[in-house]
């Protein structure tokens, strides 16, 4: 049986929610194992448009979904996730929805320092989502965070809650010159979350084990992509989370002999959201044409995504990073109509060509994308359900990716609906 980890390949927004969404047709378990409610999943199904940014994508398909011990969970935003849900007839009970007791939880304090910090610093703000999700792993990284299992002892979540508010108001009140915020408010509004979600809390780490040996296919899903990783991408311009596949074990609690395929999802172009380096990007009508065929909105914020030209130096990163396996390519019907198509190849840095990404973010701020040219297609190819049926400028423009990282592509998507997916080779099924 297959195990197989869903990854964004680029910074993030390449549509692993519909390939995640697909694959669970054939999975059993859908994990989530990383961010919080800082990313949003899109799923069309039957033309209908769903959005998730907590659950895991496979609930549409009615498989047991598991959030991770490595998410940081805003109760307030998944219990309106689930209703949202079940109002359009998706079941959502304590059976096919299981969280993490170890999970850490997004508090009241973490909004509120998030929204006060990117306030403060003004044109110098990473541009963050203000859900509070950096704040969050900062108080788990000081071992100050207030995890599920505290949630279920309402004596203790009291008095974790009372100790870190001192510290919480004095840096909001004294630094910040924000508003304080109320324990007794707190703790009132999260009693109500804990009654609502116990009968979701679990030991997720032992749901995956027993599910495994079970002979069960399970799906880890990543969020943001790869070069928003904390460790590997453009540091500071990154989420709060490491978003490579090494974390898919650390952040469900699974050993890595449990994962047999590493798929990496490429958006046919690249985009980015907020600030930060972006060697390919266009800043011309290609690229508005671009965004505007592609609906490039981001499905959190409803910011406007910056687009540019399919960059092979940041894919190489990502194909070593996460030890890919095989390639998702996305998107491919918005380069529909393009008479040209350029693939960054390299970096030219003070006359040196760079094959590999820089760390320094002066340097890759300075960085010319060297590029090479291909022919674009005129046709629609988002109708088109077979490999064999694509224009051949397309079918080369897919086989210069493979050549360029070395990666088989498995599957091809020309539009956001479930049916508008071409498989070459299915990751479960093979």
């Amino acid at each position: 049986m297959s195990n197989i980890v869903i990854i964004g390949t680029q910074w993030g927004d390449e549509g692993k929610g519909k390939i995640v969404d697909m694959l669970a047709e054939v999975a059993d378990v859908v994990v989530r194992f990383q961010g919080g409610n800082n990313a949003g999943h899109t799923m069309v199904v039957n033309g209908e448009q769903f959005i998730s940014h907590l659950v895991p994508s496979g609930i549409l398909q009615k498989k047991t979904c598991l959030i991770g011990n490595g998410l940081v969970v805003d109760p307030a935003v998944l219990a309106e996730e689930m209703d949202y849900l079940i109002s359009k007839g998706i079941p959502v009970g304590p059976d096919n929805l299981k969280i993490s007791e170890r999970a850490q939880m997004i508090m009241p304090y973490h909004r509120e320092i998030d929204h006060a910090r990117e306030k403060m610093k003004g044109d110098k703000k990473i541009g963050t989502t203000g859900r509070g999700i950096g704040p969050a792993y900062e108080d788990k990284s000081t071992r100050r965070g207030i995890r599920f299992v505290d949630l279920m002892d309402s004596e203790t979540f009291g008095e974790k809650v009372r100790a870190i508010l001192d510290e919480k108001n004095f840096y909001l009140r004294n630094y910040l010159s924000a508003e304080t915020l109320d324990p007794d408010q707190i703790i009132a509004e999260y009693g109500k979350y804990a009654e609502r979600l116990a009968p979701h809390i679990t030991n997720v780490s032992v749901a995956i084990h027993q599910a495994i040996r079970e002979g069960k296919q399970v799906l880890f899903e990543g969020a943001q992509g790869t070069h928003l990783d904390i460790d590997h991408g453009t540091y500071p311009y990154v989420t709060s989370s490491n978003t490579v596949s090494g974390n898919a074990c650390c952040g469900s609690g699974i050993g890595p002999k449990e994962i047999t395929g590493i798929i990496g999802i490429v958006k046919a172009y690249t985009t980015r959201v907020g600030a930060g380096p972006f060697p390919s990007e266009l800043f011309d009508a290609i690229g508005d044409q671009i965004q505007e065929k592609g609906a490039e909105f981001g499905a959190t914020t409803g910011r406007r995504r910056r687009c540019g030209w399919l960059d092979m130096v940041l894919l190489r990163n990502a194909v070593r990073l996460n030890s890919l396996t095989g390639l998702v390519i996305t998107k491919l019907d918005v380069l529909d109509g393009l008479k040209e198509l350029r693939i960054c190849t390299g970096y030219e840095y003070e006359g040196k060509i760079l094959n590999d990404f820089p760390a320094s973010l002066k340097i890759l701020g300075a960085c010319k994308p060297v590029y090479e040219t291909l022919p674009g297609w005129s046709e629609d190819i988002s109708g088109m359900r077979k490999l064999e049926d694509f224009p051949k400028n397309t079918r080369d423009y897919l086989q210069r990716i493979e050549t360029l990282l070395e990666v088989p592509i498995q599957i091809v998507s020309v539009g956001p609906g479930r049916d508008e997916t071409i498989i070459v080779s299915h990751p479960l099924k093979s």
